[in-house]
């Protein structure tokens, strides 16, 4: 498919691809075919497109337990990824790591984990030694809302601006951690004033509009390679589904937990639907051009879990296969 608006439409594709790619998992976790915890990207899709649309193959990129948008995309392998998350042997984690444990270093994905806020130092040391190397990579640490109440975080600020080192933070602040909501976790939700308090650059953006994130994104990439970093991004955003799986935590479940015109509100700022009529509206793109890549989409997808389904389970006599001491 080519387009003489190839960066706008690349830009709907990628997020298509992650939005088609998690909610094609809720049926196989609903069916039990999935059995590791997979928490989905659905609505978040903006900001790991936007952020990292303004990096290079190179640069690093650091996660945390949601992040199959973040590994989509900085160009990891599709068909890898849903193998993992099946626990497959041709998982990017050789089918050890399930879904929070994803990384594809040949395009700089370096790893994501499960432990809130696990990914902030290291994504500093990877900051550091870029420094030290003077290959001007730039590393990118996702987190959470919720990661704002670990230490690592203010630790990680305070080196960072001590050093002036190339790292952009990237707060993805879908208003609730884990299942409580941000006010009855902070007295001030402006996460923003966290990165002014250490004196660095700071941004607090729409993270349902992926051209604002990445002319954010393009900002702090510059000010990183100039030797002007860090930055502190704060990206405004909501998940459509809830913290784990497919339930999606509306009160009067089991869960009690979001009020459904809360989620009915946010459903209208979708960031996919919003860019597409963008698009349309705009003359960047046709009715028939987006059908066509639905269309590729959803078979790139359902190729992924073919193939994931095809691949054979790890061997137990290699249980400790992959683990150093």
């Amino acid at each position: 498919m080519k387009s003489p608006n190839g960066g706008m439409i690349k830009l709907y594709r990628t997020m298509l691809l992650i939005r088609v790619c998690e909610e094609s998992f809720v049926a196989p976790i609903l069916s039990g075919e999935i059995r590791c915890p997979v928490h989905l990207y659905s609505g978040e899709e903006a900001i790991a497109v936007g952020i990292c649309s303004a990096l290079r193959e190179e640069d690093y990129v650091f996660g945390s337990h949601r992040s199959h948008g973040h590994y989509l995309a900085k160009g990891g392998s599709l068909r890898d990824m849903v193998a993992e998350v099946y626990c497959r042997q041709n998982g990017c984690s050789r089918g050890r790591g399930g879904s929070m444990h994803l990384l594809a270093p040949e395009k700089g994905m370096i790893g994501s984990t499960p432990i809130v806020g696990g990914t902030i130092s290291l994504a500093l040391g990877a900051s550091l030694a870029s420094r030290i190397r003077r290959d001007r990579r730039v590393t990118v640490s996702f987190f959470g809302d919720g990661a704002t109440g670990e230490g690592v975080l203010y630790e990680a600020l305070n080196f960072a601006a001590l050093r002036s080192l190339p790292i952009i933070l990237v707060c993805e602040n879908n208003l609730y951690s884990t299942h409580m909501p941000i006010q009855e976790c902070r007295p001030h939700e402006k996460i923003s004033q966290i990165g002014k308090s250490f004196g660095v650059t700071t941004f607090r953006v729409n993270g349902n509009k992926v051209l604002k994130v990445l002319e954010t994104a393009q900002k702090a990439v510059d000010l990183c390679r100039k030797g002007r970093g860090p930055v502190f991004i704060e990206c405004l955003t909501y998940r459509l589904r809830g913290h784990v799986g497919p339930d999606d935590n509306i009160q009067g479940k089991h869960t009690d937990i979001r009020p459904p015109e809360e989620l009915a509100k946010w459903k209208k700022r979708d960031p996919i639907g919003n860019f597409a009529r963008y698009l349309l509206k705009n003359g960047l793109t046709t009715d028939g051009e987006l059908a066509g890549i639905h269309g590729e989409v959803e078979a790139e997808v359902k190729s992924a879990h073919n193939f994931a389904r095809a691949s054979p389970y790890p061997k137990e006599e290699e249980l400790g296969r992959y683990v150093f001491k």
